[in-house]
């Protein structure tokens, strides 16, 4: 796998970086309003918190995207990619805003990357801001919203192994309720990132072991619900990476939904979150009707799965 995109090229402009611990309303933007195409995500009915604190680092910045008219419902917590070397949360407003106007509250975290950390930091910081959307959302009020795990590349794989691997979240937030689900866009989970020349430094303190940062193959129990998306066109990510993840959760019972979206590639799959590209695929529907099919399941026992059926969307 290879550095190879940026949200802000497929947005044609660069983003500037956004306000620390803005508050903006509805009546003035969803978004931070910092990105030249802030017009073309904004949505109504969300409003925005950003640049929070969620650890001592100045990369533990979190912004929060909240339906304005609900005050309960689910969350997802998602983590963009970059291959583990760039990224920003400002780029991805579009996804906060996307979801959060259909009812679910998104926080978008940034995280320490290489070369300032090498793997298991970035994962340790994922975990870490998992304990504050615990703390100061799910648990607000006296109640327990669900959260949802999301990324996209080497987001997904960071969220992954918060999913498979239980010691991340015991060792950062002991206390928070486990993922409710588990939503995967294209992520590399199979891959050996200790053999690739892009990914070998990142990765170099497990390089005698490189398993302990293979999502599937570090399965060992039944896990979340899971959805997994990737598009048919992808060059960046191979397809094996998400059938080889699919195959290996549900060996081990775990409820696996995965789609194909034809003539989609890496970063298109993302972009179709984006207001300007859902022409292209139906990935905000498949997602939010995951989301609210998980909210439905809490509190009911789960039917025992079948092997994992892979469509391509458009399929019946």
């Amino acid at each position: 796998m290879h550095k190879a995109f940026s949200l802000a090229a497929l947005l044609v402009a660069a983003v500037a970086p956004p306000a620390e611990a803005a508050t903006r309303t509805p009546a003035e933007a969803s978004t931070s309003g910092t990105s030249f195409f802030d017009f073309l995500i904004r949505e109504p009915g969300v409003r925005f918190i950003g640049g929070i604190p969620y650890g001592p680092d100045e990369r533990h910045r979190l912004d929060v995207f909240a339906p304005d008219r609900r005050a309960a419902g689910p969350i997802v917590l998602f983590l963009y990619g970059g291959a583990w070397t760039s990224g920003d949360r400002s780029t991805y407003e579009f996804v906060g805003t996307a979801l959060a106007a259909r009812g679910i509250t998104t926080v978008i975290a940034d995280y320490r990357l290489y070369p300032q950390v090498r793997f298991p930091g970035f994962v340790e910081d994922a975990a870490r801001a998992y304990g504050w959307v615990d703390r100061h959302l799910a648990r607000a009020d006296g109640g327990l919203r669900p959260i949802f795990l999301m990324g996209h590349s080497a987001g997904a794989h960071i969220a992954a192994l918060l999913a498979v691997d239980r010691h991340w979240l015991a060792a950062a937030a002991p206390q928070a309720a486990p993922p409710a689900g588990l939503v995967g866009l294209a992520g590399p989970y199979a891959f050996d990132p200790t053999t690739w020349d892009t990914t070998a430094a990142i990765f170099a303190p497990v390089a005698d072991r490189a398993d302990r940062a293979r999502p599937a193959h570090l399965v060992r129990r039944k896990g979340p619900p899971t959805l997994l998306l990737h598009g048919a066109d992808d060059r960046t990510v191979g397809l094996f990476n998400t059938k080889d993840f699919a195959d290996a959760l549900t060996a081990r019972g775990t409820t696996v939904r995965t789609i194909v979206y034809a003539d989609i590639g890496h970063v298109g799959l993302v972009s179709a979150l984006a207001k300007p590209f859902r022409w292209r695929a139906d990935v905000l529907d498949d997602v939010v009707a995951f989301i609210e099919q998980g909210v439905e399941r809490a509190g009911r026992a789960e039917p025992q799965p079948a092997r994992p059926k892979f469509r391509t969307a458009g399929d019946p």
